[in-house]
């Protein structure tokens, strides 16, 4: 278990990128959710012992994240946005270095490097420089050396953005095995990540936690609450006074609308919620969701 208490952090000039987060995240995927400039890469900062809250406290398994940071370390395994490599370093060569620095050595070190490049399939491409690597293989690169020392908290902040669809899967089918053994926190603006292998989640917003639980149960608070209509962009303005409109698209030369109501509005279907709605009303209900134009 992963509990985090009252972490707060203030950036100078009075910003507030985290406030008072309260979490517990059990073993298993758990996903973290928030538009851009929400604190999440913040946060995923301050749990990978990078950088230190102005109050509050962390703990793994026992271990006190502010007094222990050696301790964390150890078990800990953890894939930024962006992560360098040495350039002309092929990345077997890079993984044996990183595998050195997390005290394996000799036959082991072998061992360990030839089964990581293998679980993340890029055994045949181990010659190669990283930074000859496309998107989706970067990352994969990034999860094999997260991975070393067998951690028993893996932390990963914005993994599939820019990925195309099948490194996408990919990526995600590789986090989803490592979900059953041990804690996976992944950090996120992408809905569909934590929906489609996340079974609880938390919602971020302006340095804070908005909602969190399981999944399911949150997107049925919304079933007969979500409606949708197709009208002409000209009429938009119209349905926003007098309904919460969380989301818009266009589609077949109209737009449509999702919105929430406890009454059917004239001429709307209900509809089946999604985790994207649950996002987008929960922004809504705390004042954090763009307006729709």
């Amino acid at each position: 278990m992963l509990h985090l208490s009252q972490i707060t952090k203030i950036y100078p000039g009075n910003i507030a990128a985290l406030q008072n987060i309260n979490l517990n995240i059990p073993k298993g995927l758990f996903g973290l959710l928030g538009p851009n400039g929400a604190g999440k890469s913040t946060l995923m900062r301050i749990l990978a012992t990078l950088q230190e809250p102005d109050t509050g406290s962390v703990t793994f398994d026992g271990i006190n994240l502010r007094k222990e940071k050696n301790a964390l370390r150890q078990v800990l395994g953890y894939l930024p946005q962006q992560f360098g490599a040495y350039p002309r370093t092929s990345a077997v060569e890079m993984l044996k270095h990183f595998a050195a620095l997390k005290g394996i050595h000799g036959k082991k070190r072998e061992q360990v490097v030839e089964s990581l490049l293998v679980k993340t399939n890029l055994w045949e491409a181990r010659h190669r420089s990283i930074n000859q690597f496309s998107g989706g293989m970067k990352q994969r690169y990034g999860i094999a050396q997260a991975l070393i020392g067998d951690p028993k908290l893996i932390i990963v902040d914005e993994p599939t953005a820019g990925l195309d669809p099948l490194e996408r899967r990919r990526f995600q089918n590789i986090l989803s095995q490592l979900g059953t053994e041990v804690v996976v926190l992944l950090s996120t603006h992408i809905v569909d990540d934590v929906e489609d292998i996340c079974p609880q989640l938390a919602i971020m917003g302006q340095g804070k936690i908005l909602q969190s639980g399981e999944a399911k149960p949150l997107i049925n608070k919304l079933k007969g609450k979500l409606w949708t209509i197709e009208i002409e962009k000209a009429e938009l303005g119209e349905l926003q006074a007098q309904y919460h409109i969380i989301s818009t698209r266009f589609k077949s030369g109209g737009l449509e609308v999702k919105m929430l109501s406890d009454t059917s509005p004239s001429g709307a279907v209900c509809a089946q919620p999604t985790l994207e709605d649950v996002y987008f009303s929960t922004l809504l209900e705390n004042n954090q969701l763009v307006a729709f134009d």
